[in-house]
């Protein structure tokens, strides 16, 4: 048992916390992690996008994830939050989460389809889950996460 164990395939995810909620992204999605960052509004924007930052000279746009998600502001100060950078089409975009964590490792038997009782975004956001000692870590897909909001922006125009 333990060799067939040792066969599977691990996957790594960076954790991120998003309100009280714990997530994770796959870690080769993750480009790079980036605290205090001045971020400039764009006007007639989504409202999940925060706006734009400069990231060693590439205009990054920076996605609100609690908006994204229908997350409560929890934050009490705009500083504490931290931006993960990830590519998508090409593109970079910001993720501006409350806390990025750990990497952690898990093998594809430890994923769950994610549960119907999950709030319908967060569901439709998300790849599955996996239930952690304490708690329940949502998979997020990157791409529905971008895909959406293009859809938004094209029928709000």
């Amino acid at each position: 048992m333990k060799n067939s164990q040792s066969l599977e395939t691990e996957h790594q995810y960076v954790t991120l916390n998003i309100g009280h909620q714990l997530f994770g992204i796959p870690v080769l999605e993750v480009y790079d992690v980036l605290r205090d960052q001045h971020i400039n509004p764009i006007p007639l924007s989504p409202p999940q996008v925060a706006g734009s930052l400069n990231l060693r000279g590439r205009i990054v746009t920076a996605i609100d994830m609690r908006k994204r998600l229908g997350v409560q502001n929890t934050a009490s100060d705009e500083s504490e939050t931290m931006n993960v950078v990830v590519q998508f089409k090409g593109e970079m975009y910001s993720l501006i989460v409350d806390c990025v964590g750990e990497v952690m490792t898990f093998t594809a038997s430890q994923f769950e389809k994610t549960p119907t009782v999950i709030d319908p975004t967060w569901r439709n956001l998300s790849k599955g889950v996996v239930r952690l000692e304490n708690n329940l870590m949502i998979i997020l897909d990157i791409e529905r996460i971008f895909t959406d909001i293009t859809v938004e922006s094209a029928t709000a125009a």
